[in-house]
């Protein structure tokens, strides 16, 4: 068990506080949400501190029939929601409770803001791999886990699902719940934790997670190389069969950038194997991550495709990552399986795909089974 004492021996600290993420401190932030465009402001949101004083708002909610939508720094686009929902903050909820470096696992609530989680892992050297977006510098953990957003280096270093260990959670019961654990050999029978990972609060309140963090690298470099999307595409097959520390790739307005993580002497090998010296931007990785990228500036509609490892896409117009696999792209899908963002002032309105009528069937057992009085919106809600 962490205590304070222990802590200030391995030179890092367990908070129990608010924490530098408290919404009370946050500006107003307005989020489109839906084709509706219902716009929710933060000075809606119930700020509730404590895991037994957000149990007891669930089964309140429950008690009277209302339907909740979870919220942390509403930072993040979101999906369709009703109307009638009420929004329920977690953003009092927060502190690291337990990190330890040796076993590179890191516990903390919810509403613990991704900022604070990075200061603490860098101070030992280490790193959050699935780097998830900050919008606007914003984010907490429980954003994080409930979204499943990963950043530039998910192919190479995995994604928030393959990071988390262990979630304890409120269900639309009342009921708290813990799942997995704080260490990566103990996980048996069915690994709810990681279905709780990009369910977007469907299946209840996240009160706290722990995920595997990973050792910095030594040296991150950016290199570059001006050709077309056809190009870019031939040399990320190419090097996908090659032993190169790459970390993130992105093809944006006929420049393919590419980031290179690991020794020097790695480095500089790679970049004579891949023949790319031209040094690049590395502020594009969190420009991208965050869609703070001019591409996304100048556009109203986007489509996001996900395609699989190998496949081709020659549209110069289009922003492509995760070595090819993930694709911005400045049209109206004709892919229905595709997200639709559409700006609307400066926010993001998210349209939900259509779903595969096998996953949603098995979707909606899981859901019955954590929220049988539909207490937790989703997108698919009425």
């Amino acid at each position: 068990m962490c205590t304070a004492a222990n802590c200030r021996t391995r030179n890092w600290t367990v908070s129990n506080s608010v924490g530098r993420g408290s919404c009370l401190q946050l500006d107003q932030v307005s989020l489109a949400v839906g084709r509706s465009c219902l716009l929710l402001r933060r000075s809606t949101a119930r700020l509730v501190v404590g895991a037994e004083a957000l149990r007891e708002q669930v089964a309140d909610c429950r008690d009277r029939g209302g339907r909740l939508v979870v919220v942390g720094h509403g930072s993040k686009p979101r999906f369709p929601v009703p109307t009638d929902a009420e929004e329920l903050s977690t953003c009092g909820h927060a502190g690291i409770l337990e990190y330890r470096p040796e076993e590179l696992v890191i516990t903390a609530r919810a509403g613990t803001s991704l900022a604070e989680l990075d200061d603490a892992v860098t101070a030992q050297g280490q790193i959050l791999p699935f780097d998830p977006p900050r919008f606007d510098g914003r984010g907490t953990l429980g954003g994080a886990v409930a979204s499943g957003l990963s950043g530039p280096a998910r192919p190479w270093r995995g994604s928030v699902r393959d990071a988390v260990l262990g979630v304890e959670l409120i269900n639309g019961l009342a009921q708290r719940l813990r799942f997995g654990g704080s260490v990566m050999k103990n996980v048996a029978g069915y690994d709810v934790s990681r279905l709780a990972t990009g369910a977007a609060g469907r299946l209840g309140v996240v009160l706290s997670a722990s995920v595997r963090v990973l050792p910095a690298p030594e040296a991150d470099e950016t290199v570059c190389a001006r050709c077309t999307a056809s190009e870019a595409g031939d040399r990320l097959r190419r090097w996908a069969h090659l032993p190169l520390p790459i970390t993130g790739t992105c093809y944006v307005d006929g420049v393919l950038s590419v980031r290179l993580s690991g020794s020097a002497v790695a480095i500089d090998r790679a970049k004579a194997e891949m023949s790319m010296a031209e040094l690049g931007d590395d502020g594009i990785w969190a420009a991208v991550r965050d869609m703070a990228h001019p591409f996304f500036a100048a556009s109203r509609t986007l489509a996001r495709l996900s395609l699989p490892r190998g496949a081709t896409f020659a549209g110069d117009e289009a922003l492509i990552e995760w070595g090819g696999c993930r694709v911005w792209a400045r049209t109206e899908p004709a892919d229905a399986l595709a997200l639709t963002f559409t700006r609307n002032g400066s926010d993001w309105q998210v349209s939900a795909p259509r779903t595969d009528a096998t996953v949603a069937k098995y979707a909606a057992r899981v859901r019955s089974a954590f929220d049988p009085d539909s207490v937790f919106v989703s997108a698919e809600s009425p």
